[in-house]
């Protein structure tokens, strides 16, 4: 292995090791991004997730991305092949090179706006699986770029490796949330008739089973509805459908 694959390697290693020690997102990707720079030699990264962020994409350096440069990408991407690629495509690691040529590049008007301003004459970008945010599946677009020369075979070699570990690493810190269980026939029976404002004495009577039964099933009902008392367990029945103050068999 020549020198520089064994300083490649060491770049990625260390990105390997920062990602097995992740607690947080919200910790790790400012952490993370330098660390990605040197594995992928770049003047600057961009990283973006969506759905699911509000803020805008974290940048390396910081400030890349203005507000003016920002709408005008929300603007001028949709004729963008690499941004299509990422967004649309399988999103593994590309080359902008690979997909048009230079003349291309500057013919769009998402160069003028956009990419020139940001020196991103050359690009590597792709997109992961990144968990999920607000109970949708999440991805992240990550995109290299660079003023002069433009991206190897290697270089696109480690984008590969560090893009399953990426997706592995916010798939574990971002999992889908939880269903809950379906509440039973008997849970319902005991929920209607809580909505209709009886005790749970009343309720035992009559259902024909123990005030404590009453309380076990309320409480594996609250779990299920997610509430945390009586009250919100009563009207969180109430919405479910018209129906939901009967009781039930």
């Amino acid at each position: 292995m020549s020198a520089a694959a064994e300083a490649g390697l060491r770049r990625i290693l260390a990105v390997v090791d920062l990602l097995g020690e992740a607690v947080d997102e919200e910790s790790l990707v400012p952490a993370l991004l330098p660390l990605l720079l040197a594995a992928v030699p770049g003047d600057s990264i961009v990283w973006s997730p969506r759905p699911g962020s509000a803020d805008r994409p974290l940048t390396l350096p910081p400030g890349l991305l203005t507000d003016d440069i920002r709408e005008a990408f929300a603007r001028e991407s949709t004729a963008d092949a690499l941004v299509a690629h990422t967004t649309l495509g399988p999103g593994t690691p590309m080359r902008r090179s690979t997909l048009q040529t230079p003349a291309e590049f500057h013919a769009l008007a998402a160069y003028t706006d956009v990419y020139r301003p940001c020196g991103s004459e050359h690009q590597l970008a792709m997109s992961f699986p990144a968990g999920h945010a607000d109970g949708m599946p999440r991805q992240v677009c990550v995109a290299f770029s660079r003023r002069t020369s433009d991206f190897s075979d290697d270089d696109v070699a480690a984008a590969a490796l560090l893009r399953t570990r990426l997706s592995h690493v916010l798939g574990r810190l971002a999992p889908p949330t939880p269903v809950p269980p379906p509440v039973t026939r008997r849970e319902s029976a005991v929920l209607a008739l809580l909505a209709r404002g009886l005790t749970n004495q009343q309720i035992a009577h009559r259902l024909a089973i123990s005030p404590r039964t009453v309380d076990k099933h309320l409480e594996h009902a609250y779990a299920k509805l997610r509430v945390g008392g009586r009250v919100e367990a009563a009207n969180a029945w109430l919405t479910r459908s018209p129906a939901a103050a009967r009781p039930g068999p």
